[in-house]
């Protein structure tokens, strides 16, 4: 039996990425930081530019939603509220993010003909 949801990793990620999109400034401000993330990221030896973006905003996707989760008191519902969002793959989120980012042409290489 599969455990994808949706076509996502599980429901936990399926859910995270629908109330992401849930209202029209959450949509507008994770495609901006998604359009900013991709614009900041290099390729290096081991990832692509859209790698690195991916990874560089997963970290963030966790760091933003961990960080405005309620405190609550240690119960029951603190650790099934952890639990839940220890599920959560922030990188495939992530990764469907950059993929619709614009993403600039590269620029074709100068040749001694264009010289």
């Amino acid at each position: 039996m599969s455990d994808k949801y949706n076509g996502w990793t599980n429901y936990e990620t399926w859910n995270a990425k629908l109330w992401m999109y849930n209202d029209v400034g959450s949509y507008n401000y994770w495609n901006e930081r998604a359009q900013e993330t991709y614009d900041a990221a290099e390729a290096d030896d081991s990832f692509t530019r859209d790698e690195r973006a991916a990874l560089d905003l997963a970290d963030i996707l966790k760091d933003e939603h961990e960080g405005n989760m309620p405190e609550l008191p240690a119960s029951f519902w603190s650790d099934i509220l952890n639990a839940a969002l220890s599920e959560v793959n922030w990188y495939e989120i992530a990764t469907s993010l950059i993929e619709d980012v614009e993403k600039a042409e590269p620029e074709p290489e100068a040749t001694d003909a264009d010289a």
